[in-house]
């Protein structure tokens, strides 16, 4: 048997082979966790490639444990955007037409504004300071009143890489950013980083970037380097400058009524393995990071600027938002800058 609660909507737009297969998903299921003898089935979706690391060494990897632990979970994965675009995931998401779903707090934040501040440029130097903070008593509070407004669960933080800048030329100072029409993703958050970094920015959903690059719609991005990879923006970008002004993190997100619906093995279950996948998940962003670096070098297909001036970026960054940030997301940008481990 197995227990159902609701059928998953698609979004119109992309009803398709994978949307029919899921017309018969369900999650959840009149809150006996299980405990019926049924199986939970649970949609895992994403916006990543099927070899970008999220997936490869992410939420692939989650699925198949879970699934060979016998607890009664059957995870579905559904990656490459194929149930939409991030902000319509987590309308989803927050529905429950979703179970769990990675994302970034740019979509997030449309819903729940002070996440945004964890996308500050710079506010954090790397990916252990991202990790310190959310592993950390200070994010509690962040993290419930998420779940109070959203009804999504914050299960781990996975490190996205670090936000670089590619063009046709290359970015150095903040000054050669002038003139440039820049993507960044059209959330308040992130077209606010565009004006801390002194770019000209232009909102592309992330599923149209490569053709707007392509066809001169746009001159650049921001993005880590095996997400500049995975969507082959490497065919149509001459140039990756190392700026480093973003330690990007997707947060794996349960809808809390999935959540409540699975008993304590089942929850336990999702949270270890979920937990478990974090350091290894980190560790596939990073080799192929420097896998991608390395091939760019060898094979002259992309320019790799590393002589960045990052404390001209970092500075004119923090100078914006002291000024921009008021009351509470002052004070949390302040406390976590304050946190940071010097240069």
């Amino acid at each position: 048997m197995t227990i159902t609660r609701k059928k998953i909507l698609a979004p119109l737009a992309l009803i398709s082979a994978a949307g029919l297969m899921l017309a018969g998903c369900s999650s959840g299921g009149g809150g006996d966790g299980g405990d019926g003898g049924g199986t939970i089935e649970l949609v895992f979706a994403n916006s990543y490639a099927d070899d970008h690391p999220h997936n490869r060494c992410g939420a692939t990897v989650i699925a198949e444990k879970l699934n060979g632990m016998d607890v009664g979970l059957d995870v579905q994965v559904f990656a490459n955007s194929t149930l939409g675009s991030d902000a319509d995931r987590f309308t989803s998401l927050m529905a429950g037409d979703i179970d769990i779903d990675m994302q970034g707090s740019s979509a997030i934040s449309s819903t729940y504004a002070p996440i945004g501040v964890l996308d500050a440029a710079y506010v954090f130097r790397g990916a252990d300071q991202m990790f310190d903070y959310f592993d950390s008593e200070a994010s509690e509070t962040l993290k419930s009143d998420l779940l109070e407004a959203t009804g999504t669960r914050v299960v781990e933080p996975y490190f996205f890489g670090m936000r670089t800048f590619s063009a046709n030329s290359p970015i150095r100072t903040p000054e050669d950013l002038e003139g440039l029409r820049m993507r960044f993703p059209d959330t308040p958050a992130y077209l606010a980083n565009a004006e801390a970094l002194g770019a000209d920015a232009v909102a592309v959903a992330f599923e149209e970037l490569f053709l707007a690059l392509q066809q001169g719609i746009i001159d650049g991005q921001d993005n880590p380097i095996p997400t500049v990879a995975s969507m082959s923006l490497d065919e149509v970008q001459s140039h990756v400058s190392l700026s480093n002004h973003q330690a990007g993190f997707q947060l794996v997100l349960i809808n809390e009524d999935t959540w409540q619906s699975m008993n304590d093995e089942q929850q336990e279950a999702v949270a270890s393995v979920i937990a478990e996948q974090r350091q290894p998940n980190r560790e596939c962003i990073d080799g192929a990071t420097e896998d991608i670096i390395q091939d760019w070098t060898t094979t002259g297909q992309v320019e790799v600027v590393e002589d960045v001036d990052i404390e001209a970026f970092e500075d004119k960054a923090e100078a914006y938002f002291l000024d921009k940030f008021t009351g509470a997301d002052l004070e949390l940008y302040k406390s976590i800058r304050e946190s940071a481990p010097s240069n």
